[in-house]
Parts: structure tokens; sequence; C-alpha cells
């Protein structure tokens, strides 16, 4: 394990494990192992829970401020982006009181038509970096490419992991990795992408979820949105899981951020209810858990007009991503 830019400060006992190589990996795999049907049966529990109609508004309103709302085509234009920037700010129109989402997600070249519609908003400028979505290139244009979207503007940073180096046990490249580009994010907050549809097991997202916590990652997040499967409940429970017992362990609070298939109110509804049950109340907040997508957002503001008017509305009521 190479020498970091800045080593994250950790507790005594955390500190130890990521002294070097054989360190990290005697850490990563003395981590207590995951039951794969008790987790999966919980999630699949959990998600049968249902809302009182008196907290469903409530519900709407807070998934509304956790969404990232992403744009990652190769067809992207400014005006693309610009108009997804109004639709952060003002979700709905005709109702004024909608709250704003949390970030609006983009390509780097990007980031500086985000920041001239977004800038004193309080809506967040996220960018994708280090060679997104593969996540295949040299440290030093990874780096560059982070540098890029920071001095841009960018607010957050969505790196991705090198998952070819994790999956053949070079922990402690990934940690370097991770580590140099929360030195090259300066102020702007880190979300590290396990791509956890190409971890193939629930022992490594939890092993990679805790890799990316002791590297300094603000966030830890599922997907790029570009390999299926994507975000689901179960590996969202295990990485629940992990900030809950890195803020045991540390007293620091660590966000989540599941991305990618994730397009109905139903489905946020899930979600919410695994963080209170798994991590708890306190994760409730857009400061500690997102909603990467493109499309959940209009069904959001669709069954917010069928709580309030009671009845459905329709898409010809929302604008068109």
């Amino acid at each position: 394990m190479a020498a970091p830019t800045t080593k994250p400060s950790l507790p005594p006992a955390l500190a130890d494990a990521v002294r070097d190589d054989a360190s990290l990996r005697r850490f990563l795999h003395g981590l207590p192992g995951v039951d794969q049907v008790g987790v999966e049966q919980r999630a699949a529990g959990l998600a049968t829970r249902s809302i009182k109609k008196a907290a469903k508004l409530w519900a709407i309103d807070t998934a509304i401020s956790m969404v990232d709302l992403t744009t990652l085509e190769g067809a992207d234009t400014p005006g693309k982006v610009r108009s997804l920037a109004a639709k952060a700010k003002r979700p709905d129109p005709d109702h004024p009181e909608v709250p704003r989402v949390a970030a609006v997600c983009v390509y780097p070249d990007m980031v500086s038509t985000a920041i001239g519609e977004l800038g004193g908003t309080g809506v967040g400028v996220a960018s994708v970096a280090t060679a997104f979505p593969s996540g295949r290139s040299s440290l030093k244009v990874k780096l560059e490419d982070t540098a890029f979207a920071v001095e841009a503007g960018a607010t957050e940073i969505d790196m991705v992991i090198d998952r070819g180096a994790f999956l053949s046990g070079r922990y402690g490249q990934v940690f370097d990795e991770i580590v140099q580009i929360k030195h090259a994010c300066g102020d702007a907050h880190l979300k590290v992408i396990l791509e956890t549809g190409e971890l193939a097991t629930y022992d490594n997202v939890r092993r990679a979820s805790w890799l990316a916590l002791l590297a300094g990652g603000d966030f830890v997040k599922t997907s790029t949105g570009k390999v299926s499967p994507a975000a689901t409940l179960p590996v969202t429970h295990v990485m629940l899981q992990a900030v809950r017992d890195w803020r045991d362990r540390t007293g620091e609070l660590r966000g989540v951020k599941p991305a990618g298939g994730i397009r109905t109110t139903k489905d946020a509804v899930k979600y919410l209810v695994a963080v209170h049950e798994v991590a708890g109340e306190e994760w409730l907040t857009p400061t500690l858990f997102r909603f990467g997508a493109s499309t959940l957002l209009n069904d959001l503001l669709m069954q917010r007009r069928t709580q309030l008017a009671g009845h459905y509305s329709g898409p010809d009521y929302v604008t068109v991503d």
C-alpha cells in the first residue's frame, strides 16, 4: 500500500487496520459474514410495511429532497442540463412548497453549466469522475478528472472504485486511490460508487463499504446505473449496516446512496423504511441518504398531487425530463 497523500484520521484500532496491505486484508476479511438468507428475508419483510395516509405526504417530500436528479448520457447538452436544473430548483411550478432536490448529477464537462443555473440555490452540483463508469484508467487521469470537476465548481464528486483491483484482492490499491481522490475533492463531498452488481456477494459489498469508509468516503453508493443489477434493497441494507456500525465505532455519520432502477414512489418508500429500521431515524435527511435517479422525481410529483387532490393526476401534469 503506497503512502497516500493525506491519510484519514481514524481511531487507534481502525488506524492499525490500514497500516499496510496485510493489516487491511485481515481487517476486511475479519468482518462478520453477511447472512444472505437473513438479509434478504428482512429486506423483503420491511418492504411490505405500509405508511399511513397522514405520513405519505411527508415521505414523498422527504424522498424529493433526497433525489440526486441525474443525466449521464453521451448525448447530454447544455440545454438539457439547464432544463434539469430548473426542475431541480422548482420541481412542481404549480406547488412552490415542494422541496428542492438535493443535487443535480452530471458529467464533468457539464458542471459549469449546472453551476450557472444552481449557484446559490442550495441545490448541490454533483459530478461523476474517475473514468466513470468503468473506473479503468490511470490514477493520474482519475485525479485530473476529479480536479476538472472541482475547479468547475462541483460540490460533490461521485467516484467509481476499480472493481478489478478489489475483486483481485488489491485492497491497498483501492484504498489509496480513494484517499487521493478524497484529497483532490477539497471541500467537495465524496461519494464512492461500489458498483455492487459486479461485486457478486454481500460479503464483498460489506468489505467494499468498509474500505470506502476507512479511506474517507462521505457516502457509499451502490451503482453507476450502467450495470444490472443496480440498487437492490438487500444490498442497501448491507450498506446501511456498514454506516451504522461505522457510527458506533467512530461517532461519525456517513451517508448511503442507492442509484439505478429506483423509479416509483412505492420503491422510494421501501428504501425510506429500510433507512429508518436498519440505520436509524437520523439518516432520514439528504445529508446522509440520497436517491440517484432520473425518472423517480416525476412519479413522486404525480403521487404528491394525488395525495393533495384525491385523484390521480397523470404524467401530463409534470414536466418530462
